[in-house]
């Protein structure tokens, strides 16, 4: 099993919006960030977007991930994103840890629970992703 291109791991949005990752697998990712004013919304915490963001990202480099491990071209595309907003946040860390409910030939689906320092509930989304260029479809 071979890692994912670091160069794709924390590029791009995520790095404007300073996630830090601690572990990537196909079995499941976890992300951190520290929550600064730029993430926030007009009424100060943390806007639902950048919540969103770090449940993509979770989502994709995962099953990403799981797609290399098969041997398959780690190639992925988002096509749904559903994230619910569960407790306000307006400092301090925040966690996403992304586990697979499905993982198939065509398609995954994804569950990333975000939380804060304290361990609580902050906000939980899926994401169902395509398989792209995969042999057979």
């Amino acid at each position: 099993m071979t890692s994912l291109d670091e160069n794709l791991i924390g590029a791009g949005l995520d790095s404007h919006l300073s996630f830090r990752w601690e572990h990537v697998s196909g079995d499941g990712s976890r992300a951190s960030f520290t929550v600064r004013p730029e993430h926030h919304q007009p009424f100060g915490i943390v806007h639902g977007g950048v919540h969103c963001a770090l449940v993509e990202s979770l989502a994709s480099m995962s099953a990403a991930q799981w797609l290399q491990d098969q041997g398959l071209p780690p190639r992925v595309v988002g096509v749904n994103n559903s994230t619910d907003f569960i407790k306000a946040v307006s400092e301090g860390e925040v966690t996403g840890q992304a586990t697979p409910v499905h993982r198939g030939r065509s398609q995954q689906l994804w569950q990333v629970d975000i939380t804060d320092a304290d361990g609580r509930l902050v906000a939980q989304g899926r994401v169902r992703l395509a398989n792209l260029d995969q042999p057979g479809r």
